[in-house]
Protein backbone atom coordinates (compact mmCIF):
# COMPACT_ATOMS: atom_id res chain seq x y z
CA UNK A 1 0.00 0.00 0.00
CA UNK A 2 2.91 2.34 0.68
CA UNK A 3 3.97 2.14 -2.97
CA UNK A 4 0.50 2.87 -4.31
CA UNK A 5 0.06 6.18 -2.41
CA UNK A 6 2.91 8.04 -4.14
CA UNK A 7 1.67 6.72 -7.47
CA UNK A 8 -1.86 7.92 -6.75
CA UNK A 9 -0.56 11.32 -5.73
CA UNK A 10 1.50 11.51 -8.91
CA UNK A 11 -1.47 10.54 -11.12
CA UNK A 12 -3.72 12.99 -9.24
CA UNK A 13 -1.19 15.78 -9.70
CA UNK A 14 -0.79 14.93 -13.38
CA UNK A 15 -4.54 14.98 -14.03
CA UNK A 16 -4.94 18.21 -12.07
CA UNK A 17 -2.09 19.82 -14.04
CA UNK A 18 -3.70 18.87 -17.34
CA UNK A 19 -7.08 20.22 -16.18
CA UNK A 20 -5.59 23.52 -15.00
CA UNK A 21 -3.63 24.03 -18.20
CA UNK A 22 -6.68 23.18 -20.33
CA UNK A 23 -8.77 25.65 -18.34
CA UNK A 24 -6.49 28.51 -19.46
CA UNK A 25 -5.85 27.82 -23.19
CA UNK A 26 -4.54 31.30 -24.03
CA UNK A 27 -2.01 31.30 -21.19
CA UNK A 28 -0.95 27.77 -22.11
CA UNK A 29 -0.53 28.75 -25.76
CA UNK A 30 1.60 31.75 -24.83
CA UNK A 31 3.73 29.56 -22.57
CA UNK A 32 4.55 27.03 -25.29
CA UNK A 33 4.86 29.47 -28.22
CA UNK A 34 8.56 30.16 -27.67
CA UNK A 35 9.52 26.49 -27.53
CA UNK A 36 7.19 25.67 -30.42
CA UNK A 37 8.84 28.19 -32.73
CA UNK A 38 12.34 27.19 -31.58
CA UNK A 39 11.85 23.46 -32.11
CA UNK A 40 10.09 23.99 -35.45
CA UNK A 41 12.94 26.21 -36.65
CA UNK A 42 15.44 23.59 -35.48
CA UNK A 43 13.67 20.85 -37.45
CA UNK A 44 13.61 22.94 -40.64
CA UNK A 45 17.23 24.12 -40.30
CA UNK A 46 18.52 20.60 -39.72
CA UNK A 47 16.46 19.33 -42.66
CA UNK A 48 17.90 22.04 -44.93
CA UNK A 49 21.52 21.47 -43.83
CA UNK A 50 21.31 17.67 -44.06
CA UNK A 51 19.55 17.85 -47.42
CA UNK A 52 22.24 20.15 -48.80
CA UNK A 53 24.99 17.90 -47.42
CA UNK A 54 23.40 14.79 -48.92
CA UNK A 55 23.08 16.34 -52.36
CA UNK A 56 26.67 17.54 -52.39
CA UNK A 57 27.98 14.19 -51.18
CA UNK A 58 25.86 12.29 -53.70
CA UNK A 59 27.09 14.55 -56.48
CA UNK A 60 30.73 14.10 -55.46
CA UNK A 61 30.38 10.37 -54.95
CA UNK A 62 28.65 9.99 -58.31
CA UNK A 63 31.78 11.41 -59.92
CA UNK A 64 33.93 9.42 -57.54
CA UNK A 65 35.84 10.42 -54.44
CA UNK A 66 38.99 9.04 -56.10
CA UNK A 67 39.08 11.77 -58.74
CA UNK A 68 41.49 14.61 -59.53
CA UNK A 69 40.29 17.54 -61.63
CA UNK A 70 43.05 19.48 -63.39
CA UNK A 71 41.83 22.77 -64.84
CA UNK A 72 43.55 25.64 -66.64
CA UNK A 73 44.63 28.38 -64.24
CA UNK A 74 43.51 32.01 -64.74
CA UNK A 75 45.89 33.81 -67.08
CA UNK A 76 47.62 36.94 -65.79
CA UNK A 77 46.47 40.16 -67.42
CA UNK A 78 49.11 42.24 -69.17
CA UNK A 79 48.51 45.96 -69.51
CA UNK A 80 48.38 47.20 -73.08
CA UNK A 81 47.45 43.83 -74.58
CA UNK A 82 43.90 43.63 -75.96
CA UNK A 83 41.78 40.46 -76.35
CA UNK A 84 43.46 38.55 -73.56
CA UNK A 85 42.16 35.04 -72.83
CA UNK A 86 40.87 34.56 -69.26
CA UNK A 87 42.71 31.24 -68.73
CA UNK A 88 45.95 29.59 -69.76
CA UNK A 89 45.67 27.67 -73.02
CA UNK A 90 48.48 25.18 -72.52
CA UNK A 91 46.54 22.00 -71.67
CA UNK A 92 46.11 19.64 -74.62
CA UNK A 93 44.12 16.47 -75.16
CA UNK A 94 47.48 14.69 -75.63
CA UNK A 95 48.34 15.54 -72.02
CA UNK A 96 45.62 13.11 -70.93
CA UNK A 97 47.34 10.34 -72.88
CA UNK A 98 50.71 11.35 -71.44
CA UNK A 99 49.42 11.14 -67.88
CA UNK A 100 47.75 7.77 -68.58
CA UNK A 101 51.05 6.43 -69.94
CA UNK A 102 53.49 7.88 -67.41
CA UNK A 103 51.44 7.70 -64.21
CA UNK A 104 51.58 4.56 -62.09
CA UNK A 105 48.49 5.48 -60.06
CA UNK A 106 46.02 6.81 -62.66
CA UNK A 107 43.52 4.25 -63.96
CA UNK A 108 41.57 6.58 -66.28
CA UNK A 109 42.18 10.05 -67.74
CA UNK A 110 39.79 12.15 -69.84
CA UNK A 111 40.13 15.66 -71.32
CA UNK A 112 37.14 18.01 -71.54
CA UNK A 113 36.13 21.46 -72.73
CA UNK A 114 33.16 23.57 -71.65
CA UNK A 115 31.71 26.82 -72.96
CA UNK A 116 28.33 28.61 -72.86
CA UNK A 117 26.35 28.00 -76.02
CA UNK A 118 22.95 28.86 -77.52
CA UNK A 119 21.09 25.77 -78.77
CA UNK A 120 18.23 26.12 -81.27
CA UNK A 121 15.51 23.74 -82.40
CA UNK A 122 12.66 24.86 -84.60
CA UNK A 123 11.57 28.27 -83.39
CA UNK A 124 12.90 27.80 -79.86
CA UNK A 125 16.33 28.45 -78.39
CA UNK A 126 17.96 28.17 -74.98
CA UNK A 127 21.28 29.24 -73.48
CA UNK A 128 23.11 26.28 -71.98
CA UNK A 129 26.56 24.80 -71.38
CA UNK A 130 28.36 22.94 -74.16
CA UNK A 131 30.59 20.13 -72.87
CA UNK A 132 32.99 18.21 -75.07
CA UNK A 133 34.60 15.04 -73.74
CA UNK A 134 35.54 11.47 -74.59
CA UNK A 135 33.74 8.21 -73.83
CA UNK A 136 35.98 7.90 -70.76
CA UNK A 137 34.87 11.37 -69.72
CA UNK A 138 31.23 10.28 -69.96
CA UNK A 139 31.97 7.49 -67.50
CA UNK A 140 33.96 9.68 -65.11
CA UNK A 141 31.20 12.31 -65.14
CA UNK A 142 28.61 9.58 -64.52
CA UNK A 143 26.68 10.57 -67.66
CA UNK A 144 24.27 7.82 -68.71
CA UNK A 145 21.63 7.63 -71.42
CA UNK A 146 18.05 8.07 -70.25
CA UNK A 147 16.85 7.59 -73.82
CA UNK A 148 18.69 6.93 -77.06
CA UNK A 149 22.40 6.15 -76.77
CA UNK A 150 25.72 7.68 -75.79
CA UNK A 151 28.31 8.54 -78.42
CA UNK A 152 31.21 6.12 -78.91
CA UNK A 153 34.89 6.27 -79.89
CA UNK A 154 34.01 6.15 -83.61
CA UNK A 155 31.82 9.24 -83.23
CA UNK A 156 34.73 11.02 -81.55
CA UNK A 157 37.39 9.86 -83.99
CA UNK A 158 35.33 10.78 -87.08
CA UNK A 159 34.18 14.13 -85.61
CA UNK A 160 30.53 13.28 -86.10
CA UNK A 161 27.99 15.99 -85.36
CA UNK A 162 26.07 14.10 -82.70
CA UNK A 163 24.89 15.52 -79.39
CA UNK A 164 23.50 14.39 -76.05
CA UNK A 165 20.92 16.70 -74.47
CA UNK A 166 20.54 17.19 -70.75
CA UNK A 167 16.96 16.74 -69.49
CA UNK A 168 16.54 20.49 -68.88
CA UNK A 169 17.63 21.37 -72.44
CA UNK A 170 15.41 18.65 -73.90
CA UNK A 171 12.44 19.97 -71.92
CA UNK A 172 13.08 23.59 -72.91
CA UNK A 173 13.36 22.80 -76.62
CA UNK A 174 11.00 19.86 -77.13
CA UNK A 175 8.66 19.90 -74.10
CA UNK A 176 7.26 16.36 -73.77
CA UNK A 177 8.40 15.14 -77.23
CA UNK A 178 11.30 12.68 -77.39
CA UNK A 179 14.10 14.61 -79.15
CA UNK A 180 16.12 11.51 -80.21
CA UNK A 181 16.62 11.65 -83.97
CA UNK A 182 15.79 15.37 -84.18
CA UNK A 183 18.24 18.07 -85.28
CA UNK A 184 19.39 20.98 -83.14
CA UNK A 185 21.82 23.77 -83.92
CA UNK A 186 24.78 24.57 -81.69
CA UNK A 187 25.35 28.14 -82.73
CA UNK A 188 24.82 27.76 -86.48
CA UNK A 189 26.01 24.14 -86.83
CA UNK A 190 23.39 21.33 -87.12
CA UNK A 191 23.74 18.31 -84.83
CA UNK A 192 21.73 15.11 -84.59
CA UNK A 193 20.34 14.31 -81.14
CA UNK A 194 21.33 10.72 -80.34
CA UNK A 195 20.28 10.62 -76.69
CA UNK A 196 19.06 12.37 -73.55
CA UNK A 197 21.11 11.91 -70.40
CA UNK A 198 19.71 10.72 -67.11
CA UNK A 199 18.96 13.49 -64.58
CA UNK A 200 21.84 14.59 -62.34
CA UNK A 201 19.90 17.23 -60.44
CA UNK A 202 20.77 20.65 -59.03
CA UNK A 203 23.50 21.22 -56.48
CA UNK A 204 23.04 23.43 -53.34
CA UNK A 205 24.70 26.29 -55.20
CA UNK A 206 21.79 26.33 -57.64
CA UNK A 207 23.75 24.92 -60.61
CA UNK A 208 21.53 22.71 -62.78
CA UNK A 209 23.76 19.85 -64.00
CA UNK A 210 21.02 18.80 -66.42
CA UNK A 211 21.25 22.11 -68.28
CA UNK A 212 24.01 21.06 -70.68
CA UNK A 213 24.66 19.46 -74.06
CA UNK A 214 27.50 16.98 -74.56
CA UNK A 215 29.35 16.31 -77.81
CA UNK A 216 32.45 14.24 -78.68
CA UNK A 217 35.65 16.05 -77.75
CA UNK A 218 37.18 16.17 -81.23
CA UNK A 219 33.92 17.48 -82.67
CA UNK A 220 33.83 20.23 -80.04
CA UNK A 221 37.46 21.22 -80.65
CA UNK A 222 37.42 21.17 -84.49
CA UNK A 223 33.84 21.82 -85.60
CA UNK A 224 32.34 24.00 -82.87
CA UNK A 225 34.94 25.89 -80.82
CA UNK A 226 37.89 25.73 -83.24
CA UNK A 227 40.50 25.66 -80.47
CA UNK A 228 43.53 23.38 -79.94
CA UNK A 229 43.46 23.30 -76.13
CA UNK A 230 41.24 21.74 -73.47
CA UNK A 231 39.91 23.23 -70.23
CA UNK A 232 40.07 20.30 -67.82
CA UNK A 233 41.56 16.85 -67.32
CA UNK A 234 39.70 14.28 -65.22
CA UNK A 235 42.03 11.75 -63.60
CA UNK A 236 40.82 8.74 -61.65
CA UNK A 237 42.94 6.77 -59.17
CA UNK A 238 42.39 3.26 -57.83
CA UNK A 239 41.24 4.59 -54.44
CA UNK A 240 40.94 7.87 -52.56
CA UNK A 241 43.96 6.84 -50.44
CA UNK A 242 46.20 7.28 -53.51
CA UNK A 243 44.97 10.77 -54.39
CA UNK A 244 47.67 12.75 -52.60
CA UNK A 245 50.45 10.71 -54.23
CA UNK A 246 48.64 10.88 -57.57
CA UNK A 247 48.37 14.66 -57.25
CA UNK A 248 52.14 14.97 -56.78
CA UNK A 249 52.71 12.60 -59.68
CA UNK A 250 50.38 14.52 -62.01
CA UNK A 251 51.97 17.84 -61.09
CA UNK A 252 55.43 16.50 -61.93
CA UNK A 253 54.24 15.02 -65.24
CA UNK A 254 52.49 18.22 -66.33
CA UNK A 255 55.34 20.47 -65.25
CA UNK A 256 57.67 18.37 -67.40
CA UNK A 257 55.30 18.28 -70.40
CA UNK A 258 54.53 22.01 -70.22
CA UNK A 259 58.16 22.97 -69.52
CA UNK A 260 57.32 24.81 -66.31
CA UNK A 261 60.62 25.99 -64.82
CA UNK A 262 61.37 25.96 -61.11
CA UNK A 263 59.92 28.99 -59.37
CA UNK A 264 57.33 29.65 -62.08
CA UNK A 265 53.62 29.57 -61.30
CA UNK A 266 51.88 26.46 -62.60
CA UNK A 267 49.47 27.22 -65.49
CA UNK A 268 46.99 24.69 -64.09
CA UNK A 269 45.01 24.05 -60.91
CA UNK A 270 44.47 20.66 -59.27
CA UNK A 271 41.33 19.86 -57.28
CA UNK A 272 41.34 16.80 -55.08
CA UNK A 273 37.86 15.30 -54.64
CA UNK A 274 38.86 13.71 -51.31
CA UNK A 275 39.98 17.09 -49.98
CA UNK A 276 36.77 18.68 -51.25
CA UNK A 277 34.79 15.93 -49.53
CA UNK A 278 36.58 16.56 -46.22
CA UNK A 279 36.01 20.30 -46.63
CA UNK A 280 32.32 19.75 -47.29
CA UNK A 281 31.98 17.53 -44.24
CA UNK A 282 33.78 20.14 -42.14
CA UNK A 283 31.39 22.81 -43.40
CA UNK A 284 28.45 20.53 -42.59
CA UNK A 285 29.74 20.02 -39.04
CA UNK A 286 30.11 23.79 -38.64
CA UNK A 287 26.56 24.22 -39.92
CA UNK A 288 25.32 21.68 -37.39
CA UNK A 289 27.09 23.50 -34.56
CA UNK A 290 25.52 26.76 -35.70
CA UNK A 291 22.13 25.06 -35.81
CA UNK A 292 22.56 23.67 -32.31
CA UNK A 293 23.57 27.12 -31.07
CA UNK A 294 20.44 28.63 -32.59
CA UNK A 295 18.39 25.82 -31.04
CA UNK A 296 19.93 26.48 -27.61
CA UNK A 297 19.10 30.18 -27.94
CA UNK A 298 15.53 29.37 -28.96
CA UNK A 299 15.23 26.95 -26.03
CA UNK A 300 16.49 29.65 -23.65
CA UNK A 301 13.88 32.08 -24.94
CA UNK A 302 11.20 29.41 -24.66
CA UNK A 303 12.31 28.55 -21.12
CA UNK A 304 12.15 32.20 -20.08
CA UNK A 305 8.62 32.35 -21.45
CA UNK A 306 7.57 29.34 -19.40
CA UNK A 307 9.11 30.80 -16.22
CA UNK A 308 7.40 34.13 -16.77
CA UNK A 309 3.97 32.60 -17.37
CA UNK A 310 4.34 30.17 -14.46
CA UNK A 311 5.29 33.00 -12.07
CA UNK A 312 2.17 34.84 -13.16
CA UNK A 313 0.23 31.63 -12.60
CA UNK A 314 1.59 31.36 -9.05
CA UNK A 315 0.46 34.90 -8.33
CA UNK A 316 -3.01 34.31 -9.77
CA UNK A 317 -3.46 31.02 -7.87
CA UNK A 318 -2.27 32.21 -4.46
CA UNK A 319 -5.65 31.56 -2.80
CA UNK A 320 -5.85 28.14 -4.45
CA UNK A 321 -2.42 27.28 -3.06
CA UNK A 322 -3.41 28.52 0.40
CA UNK A 323 -6.61 26.45 0.32
CA UNK A 324 -4.75 23.31 -0.69
CA UNK A 325 -2.18 23.83 2.05
CA UNK A 326 -4.98 24.37 4.60
CA UNK A 327 -6.61 21.09 3.50
CA UNK A 328 -3.41 19.15 4.14
CA UNK A 329 -1.29 19.49 0.99
CA UNK A 330 2.41 19.50 1.77
CA UNK A 331 5.04 21.86 0.37
CA UNK A 332 6.44 19.09 -1.81
CA UNK A 333 2.94 18.44 -3.21
CA UNK A 334 2.68 22.09 -4.29
CA UNK A 335 6.22 22.01 -5.61
CA UNK A 336 5.54 18.83 -7.59
CA UNK A 337 2.33 20.33 -8.97
CA UNK A 338 4.03 23.35 -10.51
CA UNK A 339 7.09 21.45 -11.74
CA UNK A 340 4.77 18.98 -13.44
CA UNK A 341 2.79 21.77 -15.10
CA UNK A 342 6.01 23.32 -16.36
CA UNK A 343 7.23 19.96 -17.73
CA UNK A 344 3.89 19.40 -19.49
CA UNK A 345 4.16 22.85 -21.08
CA UNK A 346 7.67 22.01 -22.29
CA UNK A 347 6.62 18.63 -23.70
CA UNK A 348 3.58 20.12 -25.45
CA UNK A 349 5.67 22.92 -26.95
CA UNK A 350 8.35 20.51 -28.16
CA UNK A 351 5.85 18.07 -29.65
CA UNK A 352 3.90 20.81 -31.40
CA UNK A 353 7.17 22.27 -32.69
CA UNK A 354 8.21 18.91 -34.16
CA UNK A 355 4.84 18.51 -35.90
CA UNK A 356 4.93 22.03 -37.35
CA UNK A 357 8.60 21.72 -38.30
CA UNK A 358 8.06 18.43 -40.14
CA UNK A 359 5.00 19.87 -41.91
CA UNK A 360 6.93 23.01 -42.91
CA UNK A 361 9.88 20.97 -44.17
CA UNK A 362 7.56 18.74 -46.19
CA UNK A 363 5.76 21.74 -47.69
CA UNK A 364 9.09 23.39 -48.58
CA UNK A 365 10.31 20.18 -50.23
CA UNK A 366 7.11 19.90 -52.29
CA UNK A 367 6.67 23.56 -53.25
CA UNK A 368 10.33 24.61 -53.54
CA UNK A 369 13.49 23.35 -55.22
CA UNK A 370 15.03 22.16 -51.95
CA UNK A 371 15.90 18.59 -51.14
CA UNK A 372 15.19 18.39 -47.39
CA UNK A 373 16.03 15.49 -45.10
CA UNK A 374 14.03 15.28 -41.86
CA UNK A 375 16.25 13.61 -39.27
CA UNK A 376 14.80 11.49 -36.49
CA UNK A 377 17.28 12.85 -33.92
CA UNK A 378 15.89 16.40 -33.59
CA UNK A 379 12.37 15.01 -34.01
CA UNK A 380 12.96 12.72 -31.01
CA UNK A 381 15.08 15.06 -28.92
CA UNK A 382 12.73 18.02 -29.42
CA UNK A 383 9.93 16.84 -27.08
CA UNK A 384 12.33 15.15 -24.65
CA UNK A 385 14.63 18.16 -24.40
CA UNK A 386 11.70 20.54 -24.09
CA UNK A 387 10.18 18.48 -21.27
CA UNK A 388 13.52 18.42 -19.42
CA UNK A 389 13.84 22.17 -19.94
CA UNK A 390 10.35 22.58 -18.50
CA UNK A 391 11.36 20.55 -15.46
CA UNK A 392 14.45 22.69 -14.88
CA UNK A 393 12.87 26.11 -15.32
CA UNK A 394 9.78 25.01 -13.39
CA UNK A 395 11.84 24.79 -10.19
CA UNK A 396 11.78 28.60 -9.72
CA UNK A 397 7.97 29.13 -9.74
CA UNK A 398 7.47 25.82 -7.90
CA UNK A 399 9.77 26.92 -5.08
CA UNK A 400 7.98 30.27 -4.81
CA UNK A 401 4.59 28.56 -4.68
CA UNK A 402 5.78 26.08 -2.02
CA UNK A 403 7.06 28.89 0.22
CA UNK A 404 3.63 30.48 0.55
CA UNK A 405 2.12 30.21 4.04
CA UNK A 406 -1.51 29.00 4.11
CA UNK A 407 -2.87 31.87 6.24
CA UNK A 408 -1.11 34.57 4.22
CA UNK A 409 -2.19 32.98 0.95
CA UNK A 410 -5.84 32.73 2.01
CA UNK A 411 -5.90 36.43 2.99
CA UNK A 412 -4.52 37.50 -0.42
CA UNK A 413 -7.00 39.22 -2.66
Amino acid sequence: MRGTRPRRRFVRSLLLSVQLLAAHPLRTALSVSGLLVGVAALIVMVAVSEGAERRVLERMRSMGTNLLIVSAAPAPRVLGRPRQVPIHTVLRAADAGGIATESTLAVAVAPAVARPMVVRAGGLNTATLLTGTTTTGLRLRNLQAGSGRLFDDDDDREQRRVVLLGPTVARNLFQAVDPVGRVVRLGSIPFEVIGVTRPLGTDPGGVDHDDQVVVPLTTALRRVLNIPYVHTLLIQSRSSDDLERLEDEVRNILRARLAVRSGMAEPFLVQNQAVLLRTERGASRAMRRLTMGAAALAALVGGIGIVAVMLISVRERTREIGLRRALGARRRDIRRQFVMESAILGAVGGTAGVCIGVAAAGAAAILGPWDLVVSWRPALLGPIGSALLGLVVGVIPAARAARLEPIVALRTE
